[in-house]
């Protein structure tokens, strides 16, 4: 089995290496054929016979001669027909100018639409978080609307949601429901903004309402409460028809926010700058402040705005201090350092969204509207005062001065500038 097999008959190179030949025979020690270069020497006067086993001599190929004047070409590098080897036909042209302007049109393309789709998403988010559950189509008897907008800003003391440590942080106490701490009607219109607050001890008149659960008709008997008291009982929609009952001024919107939201977005704007004019101690609130400008965080802010035993005027001095803080707290937010800051806009909107409590009609754009105006009136461009008060009645309700109340609520509905004063 070791031996190779007998070579084919008629194959001349049965002998030669690399066909079963016993002797293997190295393939450096065969005889290669020589390329020289000079002239190819003359031929012989005959054909020379086949060697090496019957192979033909192959035509010399010295200096590019070859059969009919064949030149390969690798003697002077011609690789695939390039002069030196290279890969072009001739020498390269210079690179064209980059196309500048078509550059930046597509950039700022891709930038708008960028932009656009941000917003309309950003819009729609911030749209599904509003809590829309005051129904306004409840109030009856409504008045008729007038020139510029009306907006019913609440301060309630909801607890909804505060663990006990948050409601000894903030010093809210752990009453059950809830309750009005502060009212404001804010009018926007041609000629400025004006805030207008309702002291919670005001003297108002419960009229005929509808109940907002019940449906059932609640005939009104001339019976004399606090403000406060219409929506302790029976919410927003009571509020709201005993205010444009006691003045006659129809409201458009209505906005709510309990003390854990009011915290919330103080916190998430990064505090806000107040300039308190004089110390300030309250246990009950917890207050407790000096003289000077100083930037409050949440619980300073709702301490802030909820002392009232540690001022003369009581209820009169809070609202002149919330009425400077809710105003001070629009500057904030519509500041560039917030708007132009998505690491502090959309906290911002999502603390503010998720606690606020608005009627059905809100949109985002009444919403920003509601700010900016009130962000004017700390800028100086609107107004603020008080509910004018008369005196007091004998059950220690606030009375308000009818008189100037008239022409205070003309003057809205007609969207005239503001001339009433508090005095």
């Amino acid at each position: 089995m070791s031996d190779w097999p007998e070579a084919r008959p008629g194959d001349s190179r049965a002998g030669g290496y690399g066909h079963g030949s016993a002797s293997a025979r190295p393939e450096s020690a065969r005889v290669m054929r020589q390329v020289r270069r000079g002239q190819t020497p003359p031929p012989g006067p005959g054909p020379r016979a086949p060697q090496y086993g019957g192979v033909p001599q192959q035509p010399s190929y010295v200096d590019g001669g070859g059969q009919d004047g064949y030149d390969s070409g690798y003697n002077t590098g011609q690789v695939y027909g390039t002069p030196g080897g290279g890969g072009s036909a001739g020498p390269r042209g210079p690179r064209p100018a980059p196309n500048w302007g078509r550059r930046i049109k597509w950039t700022a393309i891709t930038v708008v639409s960028v932009l656009v789709v941000t917003a309309v998403g950003t819009y729609f988010w911030a749209d599904s978080k509003l809590n829309r559950e005051v129904d306004l189509s409840k109030v009856i008897d409504r008045p008729e609307a007038g020139e510029g907008t009306n907006y019913l800003i609440v301060g309630s003391d909801s607890r909804e949601g505060m663990s006990d440590e948050e409601k000894k942080d903030l010093h809210t106490g752990s009453a059950e429901g809830k309750r009005t701490d502060s009212m404001m009607i804010l009018h926007t219109g041609d000629n400025g903004a004006t805030l207008v607050s309702l002291p919670r001890d005001s003297d108002v008149e419960i009229p005929t309402f509808v109940g907002s659960e019940s449906g059932k008709r609640y005939q009104g008997t001339g019976r004399h409460v606090k403000l406060n008291a219409a929506y302790a009982e029976d919410g927003p929609e009571l509020l709201v028809r005993t205010v444009e009952y006691n003045t006659g001024l129809r409201i458009d919107h209505y906005v709510e926010i309990g003390f854990a939201g009011f915290a919330n977005i103080v916190d998430a704007v990064g505090g806000v700058e107040m300039d308190i004019p004089r110390d300030i101690k309250d246990t009950k609130s917890g207050a407790d402040f000096k003289k000077g400008k100083q930037t409050l965080n949440g619980e300073e802010a709702l301490a802030f705005v909820r002392t009232r035993y540690a001022l003369a005027g009581s209820d009169l001095d809070r609202t002149k201090n919330q009425q400077k803080f809710l105003s001070a707290l629009a500057g904030q937010v519509a500041t560039p350092s917030t708007v132009l800051n998505p690491f502090r806009l959309y906290p911002t909107m999502g603390a503010g969204l998720d606690s606020l409590i608005v009627d059905k009609d809100m949109g985002l754009f009444d919403l920003a509207g509601m700010f900016w105006a009130m962000k004017g009136v700390s800028g100086g461009d609107g107004t603020s005062l008080n509910m004018p008060i008369a005196g007091s009645t004998g059950n220690g309700n606030l009375q308000w001065d009818s008189a100037k109340v008239k022409k205070l609520v003309d003057e809205l509905k007609n969207d005239e500038k503001v001339t009433v004063s508090a005095q």
